[in-house]
């Protein structure tokens, strides 16, 4: 009687462009959503129109930069760690809610130029819809270890 055992099989590496290419496309989806609540706020929310953070430029620039960023980070993990999914179950709301340091010191400061509260709550609300449209990429493109 032969018995066969196998080792429990790891999936192949994610690759860097598949990171790049997921966290790029992730950007763009989410740049687009937060130029659009951007419009919103500057228009019926009363949001200065100069609020540099919520003009388009700085919007598709930091959005797209950010996705490809976490895409990159969340690569490395999956490639590292046969705990990914604990490790970006904790890391994820970990950095989204550091993210929102910068904003929560403009409410407090009161230290730019067209400011309101309008306007930063709707920055707020860019880093939440950014997180979850990459992330929803990411678990997509690039699949979590189970944890043990």
């Amino acid at each position: 009687m032969t018995t066969s055992t196998s080792a429990p099989t790891r999936r192949s590496a994610v690759g860097l462009g598949t990171a790049l290419r997921t966290g790029a496309v992730a950007g763009v989806i989410a740049a687009v959503t937060n130029v659009v609540i951007s419009v919103i706020a500057r228009g019926p929310l009363g949001a200065s129109d100069d609020f540099v953070p919520l003009t388009p430029g700085p919007i598709v620039m930091w959005t797209i930069l950010g996705a490809i960023i976490g895409a990159v980070g969340w690569r490395l993990i999956v490639n590292t760690s046969a705990r990914s999914r604990a490790l970006l179950t904790t890391l994820v709301p970990t950095v989204l809610v550091l993210s929102l340091i910068p904003d929560v010191a403009l409410l407090a400061t009161d230290s730019t130029a067209g400011q309101t509260t309008a306007g930063v709550v709707a920055l707020m609300v860019m880093h939440v819809v950014t997180a979850v449209i990459a992330v929803t990429a990411f678990r997509k493109e690039m699949p979590r270890q189970h944890s043990d």
